[in-house]
């Protein structure tokens, strides 16, 4: 097995330096996909000195088997869904859309919690850093990146730690750059790649995107 991170903001170091090209850039935003990118984007943001945001995604889990995803939600009402995985479902369309109505309303609790009254922030013709502690079926990233497209935003970079090579390969195919450190072949979960893989909480989450406001605001739009 490869090398694994000693932790999420480690890995956020690391890929920081791969993004240094975007350090103090006014049109710079960083995305953490909640909970778990949030600390490693965090740690990009701080060292590009770039505002930080969280993009909220929902992975759509098969029922009786909610890892294995069928596809994927995020913010603005997009759905990208797997077509393999859901051929295999039996009534797949029926239980898509039941699981689809309750990661809907979780999403929307998440936005609630996390924003604390804040505004989600403008993306239209700004370079959007996603960042993510890894990728696996990469289903939840399509979805943020076809999010970020709807809204405008002039160039999607996906920032990732640790993913399967095809996994990575995809979303090469979908984003303007992607920077996967790591791309083992015998990829098995996120988890192995880490010495700590501890929960992100959301406490941690609005800490994190709480003391970035105050440090770091928003560019003016």
């Amino acid at each position: 097995m490869e090398r694994a991170f000693p932790n999420r903001i480690e890995a956020g170091r690391l890929l920081a330096e791969k993004l240094e090209k975007y350090a103090d850039r006014d049109d710079v935003i960083v995305l953490g996909l909640p909970r778990g990118g949030v600390p490693v984007a965090n740690e990009v943001a701080e060292r590009l000195r770039a505002p930080l945001d969280v993009f909220i995604v929902r992975k759509l889990g098969v029922p009786g088997f909610e890892e294995l995803a069928a596809g994927a939600i995020a913010s603005g009402g997009v759905r990208v869904l797997n077509q393999d995985v859901m051929r295999a479902i039996p009534h797949a369309d029926q239980a898509i859309e039941a699981v689809t109505a309750r990661e809907t309303t979780e999403l929307q609790r998440r936005e609630q919690i996390y924003r604390e009254g804040r505004p989600a922030p403008e993306l239209r013709d700004r370079i959007a850093i996603l960042v993510d502690d890894g990728l696996a079926t990469g289903a939840t990233m399509r979805a943020a990146v076809k999010a970020l497209r709807q809204r405008g935003a002039a160039k999607i970079v996906v920032a990732v730690p640790v993913g399967p090579p095809d996994t990575c390969h995809e979303i090469e195919e979908q984003a303007d750059e992607t920077i996967c450190l790591s791309t083992p072949e015998f990829f098995q979960a996120v988890g192995q790649y880490y010495d700590d893989f501890s929960q992100t909480t959301d406490e941690d989450v609005c800490e994190l995107l709480g003391s970035s406001s105050q440090e770091r605001p928003s560019s003016p739009e």
